[in-house]
């Protein structure tokens, strides 16, 4: 793939404000992560205000994690004003697998057309249809089970479709990545995953959807590295991952990244 560092520069160069309606757990550290790493987050899930506030962003991440209607018809509203303006917005369908109701609302929002399908691969599997060893958010199949179903999923949705693990598999049906950056610290802390979301969307606003989730993935992973050369536990790891996402550099990114066509 070419340069990552260029999609971090990109996303630095424009700050995106990024339009946020993700679970009560992730709220703060999706903040200060997207803080750390250079865009501009709001939370904002009331279904008064909105698909206004949408109009204003430039990017959106929804993530199901703590469902309920009125979220749900907010997610829907909110997705429908991003590609109303062809915007870009990421879909994080957490346990899709585990009640109707998230598969119902997962069906919605996909007929909103996500630019990004992010999820664990029990998740991915779930969403495609496929059998899924899920336990709610937590994942039961390796990467490798979805990886066929998450090229079917990107093919029928038109999304680039991430299944995030050990080693991060990443498709827009035709072409594929993997990326091999990360600590197993990074599990331990809760909402890394969820946050992560916030910094593909932060990447996608004037950028390729496909390269730019990879680079956005990789820079992740990077910092996680970096982070856990300096923590004790998942307590410290979680500040200095902040830190690490704050001081990395295109540079970095480019000399670091571990990607590698599928």
């Amino acid at each position: 793939m070419e340069d990552t560092g260029h999609y971090l520069a990109g996303m630095r160069q424009s700050p995106p404000l990024v339009h946020c309606i993700t679970n009560y757990v992730a709220m703060n550290i999706m903040a200060n992560v997207l803080l750390a790493v250079g865009a501009s987050p709001a939370m904002v899930h009331a279904r008064e205000e909105v698909g206004e506030f949408a109009g204003l962003a430039q990017a959106l991440s929804v993530n199901i994690g703590t469902l309920d209607p009125a979220w749900a018809e907010a997610m829907a509203e909110a997705a429908g004003v991003m590609r109303g303006h062809g915007r870009p917005w990421v879909l994080d369908p957490v346990g899709v697998g585990a009640t109707r109701f998230r598969q119902d609302v997962c069906a919605r929002l996909l007929a909103e057309g996500p630019t990004v399908i992010r999820g664990n691969s029990s998740e991915i599997l779930a969403l495609a249809g496929t059998g899924a060893k899920g336990r709610g958010a937590d994942a039961a199949d390796p990467v490798e089970a979805a990886e066929a179903a998450a090229r079917d999923l990107a093919e029928r949705s038109g999304a680039v479709v991430a299944v995030s693990g050990p080693v991060d598999f990443v498709t827009d049906g035709t072409a594929a990545y993997r990326v091999a950056n990360g600590d197993a610290l990074m599990p331990r802390v809760t909402a890394l995953g969820c946050s992560l979301n916030g910094v593909i969307a932060a990447f996608l606003p004037g950028q390729a959807p496909l390269p730019a989730t990879v680079a956005a993935m990789a820079c992740y992973g990077i910092a996680g590295e970096q982070a856990a050369r300096q923590a004790a536990g998942p307590g410290s790891f979680q500040t200095a991952f902040l830190d690490a996402l704050a001081a990395l550099t295109p540079e970095d990114l480019s000399a670091d990244a571990r990607v590698t066509r599928a």
